[in-house]
């Protein structure tokens, strides 16, 4: 019970900072101009015609009143309409919905690979301080940490060209950087067989999940080596080398799960800075995600898209904090919820 109380005043808390953030957010975008600028710069268009259309958008309203309208219908679960091509109005929410799907699929891959080698070195690193071990992820997560992630992302795309020419060689098909997944149905599965669904399916994810991997790796790596070492010096640590208990068990019985609570921290902050922000990786290899939909928004100035993406994005950062919060009752019994 006191789990469940806690986790309905963490959200009763959220909603009001979702709140005045979609107001900002929406008042800040609509000051950004007009949505049916080169519409109404389009001769072919009838002046009652644009009417007609900034009518059903809502843009012959204040911007207050606006908001309050959007917010209405978004909670009744119409998200509004945007402008898919031209004077074209498509649902907003089957756009977003998909691009999350998409961008879903290759965030939480990639960062749990992230998060997981990165824990492993992180503690290896700080057991064998100062040893060979230790260097080589130091300067590995540094290397990865100082390089861009276009340019991580580029340098792998560009071994991929020559690795897929070296396939077509051998008179196969591409094995990297294949451009969409596709779904398991029976059909294809008849058409293509298993190997080449298989093989097809972790090209496309494997190139951009290495991308995103290689820079959250960095930081999960170092944090943990940090955190480790802080613990390891801590006095009940000490304390249990006195008793005689063996390396392994005061490393992994009272240190490890301590030292993980900063990590988590990161990777609910990290999680949610990466499913908004994968526009590079995504531009780069051809997905058509989160970034991608921000990016065309934003070209073309559509308010009701650019809402939608925020709250699903805010959402996300807000169920991974929730969960993050969690889990430091579960890793560290000091902290209880209630």
């Amino acid at each position: 019970m006191n789990l469940v109380i806690y986790i309905l005043r963490r959200l009763a808390i959220s909603i009001p900072v979702l709140l005045v953030g979609t107001f900002l957010s929406f008042v800040m975008v609509a000051a950004t101009g007009d949505p049916l600028g080169e519409i109404r710069n389009n001769p072919l268009m009838s002046k009652d015609a644009i009417n007609a259309l900034s009518h059903k958008l809502g843009l012959d309203q204040g911007v207050i009143p606006r908001y309050f309208t959007w917010l209405g219908h978004f909670l009744t679960g119409d998200w509004g309409t945007s402008i898919a091509q031209g004077n074209a109005l498509a649902p907003v929410a089957p756009k977003v919905t998909a691009a999350f799907a998409v961008t879903l699929k290759l965030v939480v891959g990639a960062e749990i690979l992230a998060l997981i080698i990165g824990i492993i070195v992180g503690v290896l690193a700080a057991v064998k301080q100062y040893s060979i071990i230790d260097y080589i992820a130091t300067t590995l997560a540094f290397l990865l940490f100082s390089m861009p992630i276009f340019c991580v992302a580029i340098v792998l795309k560009r071994y991929a060209i020559e690795i897929n020419g070296w396939v077509r060689d051998l008179g196969l098909s591409d094995v990297l950087g294949n451009p969409w997944l596709r779904t398991i149905s029976p059909e294809q599965l008849k058409t293509d067989g298993v190997g080449d669904f298989i093989t097809s399916t972790v090209g496309a994810y494997l190139l951009p999940t290495l991308s995103i991997m290689a820079i959250s790796f960095a930081a999960y790596s170092r944090f943990q080596r940090a955190s480790m070492l802080e613990v390891m010096s801590s006095d009940y640590v000490r304390t249990a080398r006195a008793k005689g208990l063996a390396n392994g068990r005061v490393i992994f019985r009272h240190a490890f799960r301590n030292a993980l609570i900063p990590v988590t921290t990161l990777f609910s902050v990290n999680f949610g800075s990466v499913l908004a922000g994968a526009i590079i990786t995504e531009t780069v290899f051809n997905w058509h995600g989160m970034g991608t939909l921000l990016v065309e928004a934003v070209t073309k100035n559509d308010t009701q898209v650019l809402m939608g993406w925020l709250v699903v994005i805010a959402s996300s950062v807000v169920v991974a904090n929730l969960i993050a919060d969690l889990m430091y009752g579960i890793l560290d019994p000091r902290i209880r919820v209630g």
